[in-house]
Order: structure tokens, then sequence, then C-alpha cells
């Protein structure tokens, strides 16, 4: 066995673990519709949490997007903690609910840089069934009401 086991506490979101690749669609009233390539790497070493990167890149012409890296943590079974790091500016702090290998959390603190653009809130509904995790992001930013953000689809083990 290669590493340490993975923690009890953090099991019931084994299902994340793994390389994850795929496509995804953006969109928000303040940008237009745009499509993304995303890797999603999800590990753990042995402790009660769940760690990951994200990158995304533009479809058209292959130019970096997005990245962001952070944790998951499982607490009573259930109610699921997550932290994001993103790079430009913002730290997402979220929490919500764990049902079989669905997960649905809403940012419960969001803070930012001086020089970062506003986002107020993110909410992310993410599903894995076999091999494939389908997600949607939605975001409150720029002075605008939470609306959709993102959709993306990706399979396990697939590569870039």
């Amino acid at each position: 066995m290669d590493g340490p086991a993975l923690h009890p506490d953090i099991a019931p979101l084994g299902f994340l673990l793994g390389s994850w690749m795929g496509e995804g669609k953006g969109f928000y009233a303040t940008i237009s519709p745009f499509e993304y390539g995303e890797e999603l790497r999800v590990w753990h070493v042995g402790k009660p949490l769940l760690a990951f990167t994200q990158r995304t890149w533009s479809l058209d012409d292959g130019r970096p997007l997005h990245s962001e890296t952070g944790f998951w943590r499982l607490i009573d079974g259930s109610h699921v903690e997550l932290v994001v790091a993103h790079p430009n500016g913002h730290a997402e702090v979220a929490e919500g609910e764990l049902r079989g290998t669905s997960i649905s959390v809403a940012s419960i603190s969001m803070t930012k840089t001086s020089t970062a653009k506003p986002v107020d809130s993110i909410e992310r509904d993410i599903r894995v069934d076999g091999e494939t995790m389908s997600y949607d992001l939605r975001m409150a930013a720029m002075g605008r009401p939470l609306d959709g953000h993102l959709q993306a689809e990706l399979r396990l083990g697939a590569t870039h």
C-alpha cells in the first residue's frame, strides 16, 4: 500500500479522490460566455481532510484561466466544510451537506485582498456518478445577485 490509509472521518468523501478531467461552460451577466477545459486533483495524507488543486484553460487557444487550491473536511458524517484559496485575491469558506455522492455547499465567509474584485458569495453543487463528476457553481459578484456562473462534467482518470 502506498501512503497512509484514508482517515475514517473523511472516508465518506473518498469518492472525490483521484484526477478528474473534462470540460465546462462559463457565463455571467458581466462577461461573455466561454468554454474551458479543467483538471481537478484530489488527494489525502491520512489526516481527516482531502486536499485539492484545480486548473482551467481556454478551449479556444489553451491559455490558462482560473485555478484554486483548498481542503475538504467532513464533520459528523454529513456536514461538509470547504476552504478555498483563489489566485485572484479571494479566500472562500463554505459549509453544506453531503448526501450520498452529492455535495452542496454555500460560502459563509468571503474575504479578499485590497486589489481583488468584489465577490459576495459562492455556492457549489457537486455530483459524482461512478467515474463522472458534474458541478454547478453560482456566484454573487460585482454588485450582482447570486446567479449561475460555471457548469462542467469531468471524468475520473483522464489526463491532459
